[in-house]
């Protein structure tokens, strides 16, 4: 099997405005796709969903959210009982995300010119590729990132690591 690319990263927000405002203004980004939960009316499969249809046909059952051809944030609205956001990096599972930009000071002025907060400023990794790091209205922390030639996303570094430390650790 062989994947071509990452699709999509799901988010629940209970502030679906703000966050749209957020990846489509301030950042840039457009809306592709808004689906009612009408168009689940009928599919009782969906559960909750074809429930909705019901209850709320013109309330948003999700948004995917463009950020290259074919690759899409998607958001969805706070479902019912779910517990509020823990803080980043303190459990196991879903860490951050990262854009690639081809000139990372020129997105940080864009950015700050938006409004958007820089968490860490523009600096090389230890992967030798520019980052820069952010945050979404739901604290979603996110990277900005610009390859050099020397990134290791290009050039790997596995025959190095298992050379010093030898096979899988």
């Amino acid at each position: 099997m062989k994947f071509n690319e990452i699709m999509h990263l799901s988010f629940y927000t209970d502030q679906m405005d703000t966050m749209r405002d957020f990846y489509e203004n301030k950042l840039g980004l457009k809306a592709k796709i808004i689906m009612r939960y009408e168009a689940y009316k009928g599919n009782e499969k969906r559960g909750a969903w074809a429930q909705r249809a019901q209850t709320d046909p013109n309330g948003i059952a999700y948004i995917f959210i463009e950020i290259a051809p074919g690759q899409f944030l998607e958001l969805f609205p706070k479902a019912e009982g779910q517990k509020e956001y823990i803080e980043p990096n303190t459990h196991l599972g879903y860490s951050h995300f990262a854009l690639m930009v081809d000139d990372i000071h020129a997105a940080r002025e864009e950015l700050v010119n938006a409004g958007v907060e820089i968490d860490i400023e523009p600096n090389i990794g230890q992967s030798q590729t520019w980052q820069m790091w952010i945050h979404d209205p739901d604290g979603n922390k996110f990277e900005i990132m610009q390859y050099t030639p020397d990134s290791l996303q290009f050039k790997g570094n596995i025959e190095e690591d298992t050379k010093k430390y030898g096979e899988r650790q």
